[in-house]
């Protein structure tokens, strides 16, 4: 359902780099009724998925550990990040995205995966939808160290570690990528270590 009080939408874009950044001139229906011009940029790197791995039995979960370049400058000391496995879906969907980027990202084969909610990460300014799931691992699906595809320059650190462990490291802040605490925060609610 498209809005009502957004009209003559013209785009343009600004880069495409990395991702692309585009500049959107629009006019903007206020509840008054009269209209005003806005400009807005957004940032599109396509739609992503992410996963936290845990095991009931253990009462563990597997996270990652790598440099994340936009935290280091703006203030993350190290630049590294502490996040549960994730990736941009590039044509596939949710579910075969977390599949697969857990096999490269921490070297283990699952194929139950349970969908728990989507959400927009930051709507203000980037287009991305996050589709966020869990799935139980154990031993016998590790068939690989991870790491990360070669060709992506990741170098991904696996941590398995005890799931009170990972909330502590929440409340402390080591831990302090949103898809990851929102993704504790749901195992927790739901008892699922």
């Amino acid at each position: 359902m498209k809005n009502g009080s957004i009209k003559d939408v013209e785009k343009k874009l600004l880069s495409d780099n990395w991702y692309t950044l585009n500049k959107y001139t629009y006019k903007y229906q206020k509840p008054d009724g009269s209209w005003e011009t806005q400009e807005r940029e957004a940032y599109d790197r396509g739609n992503g998925a992410a996963i936290l791995l845990y095991n009931s039995k253990k009462k563990t979960v597997v996270l990652t550990r790598q440099f994340r370049m936009p935290t280091y400058v703006n203030g993350n000391d190290d630049g590294m990040m502490i996040e549960v496995c994730a990736g941009l879906l590039d044509g596939d969907n949710p579910a075969d995205c977390v599949r697969k980027e857990t096999e490269e990202e921490t070297g283990y084969k699952i194929s139950n995966v349970q969908k728990v909610f989507q959400t927009y990460m930051s709507p203000g300014s980037v287009t991305e939808i996050l589709y966020l799931f869990v799935g139980e691992y154990d031993e016998s699906m590790k068939i690989g160290e991870g790491g990360g595809a070669e060709d992506e320059t990741e170098n991904i650190e696996v941590l398995e570690l005890d799931f009170d462990d990972a909330m502590k490291m929440v409340a402390s802040g080591e831990i302090k990528d949103a898809k990851t605490i929102m993704l504790l925060q749901y195992a927790k609610m739901n008892a699922l270590v």
